[in-house]
């Protein structure tokens, strides 16, 4: 078990909505399926428009009429035309929901790492040098006769606690964090 997997044992993750397999990767996921038909759709319609352009040209090159050479301006040149910006803007949108899934992919990995760093450095703040867990040290707040844990729901919001000394036998303890 590396470093990493004992740091996320027991965390949430802040994307997954529950375990996925991984055998219909494109299943509940609409991002990356509209990046699919996107690409593929502008892959297909781009060099298609061009073919079309191309032709129009070579039918309006190798007539000497210029009623036909109109309709092959028309049909060839205006609609490969089209054709070919059409396939442009869906590439266009395709590299949009690239980044979007990648955006939302680099996002729920922030989440995650800023979760583990934030366990970190709980678990951190709630030891000390010598490894003692300062949140089970008991303390009293103020003048008070009960012996609490510094992590007691009780006295959380108090700012004057003292740690309980030697002569702790006229102190009870809290019922409710039971030091």
């Amino acid at each position: 078990m590396t470093t990493n997997d004992q740091l996320t044992v027991g965390l949430p993750k802040a994307g997954s909505r529950g375990s996925t397999s991984g055998a219909a990767p494109l299943k509940d996921n609409h991002y990356q399926l509209l990046q699919l038909v996107l690409f593929w759709a502008g892959a297909i319609l781009l060099p298609l428009g061009l073919v079309v352009i191309v032709l129009g040209w070579y039918g309006a090159a190798n007539t000497p009429y210029q009623y036909d050479q109109l309709s092959y301006l028309v049909s060839g040149g205006l609609l490969g035309l089209g054709l070919t910006f059409t396939g442009g803007f869906l590439y266009f949108g395709a590299w949009l929901a690239r980044i979007a899934a990648d955006g939302k992919e680099s996002s729920r990995r922030l989440a995650d790492t800023l979760l583990v760093l934030a366990d970190v450095t709980s678990r951190a703040a709630a030891t000390r040098d010598d490894g003692v867990d300062v949140s089970a040290l008991p303390v009293t707040a103020g003048d008070g006769t009960t012996i609490h844990r510094r992590d007691c729901a009780l006295i959380a919001h108090r700012t004057d606690l003292h740690p309980v000394g030697e002569n702790n036998g006229a102190l009870t303890t809290c019922r409710v964090c039971r030091p």
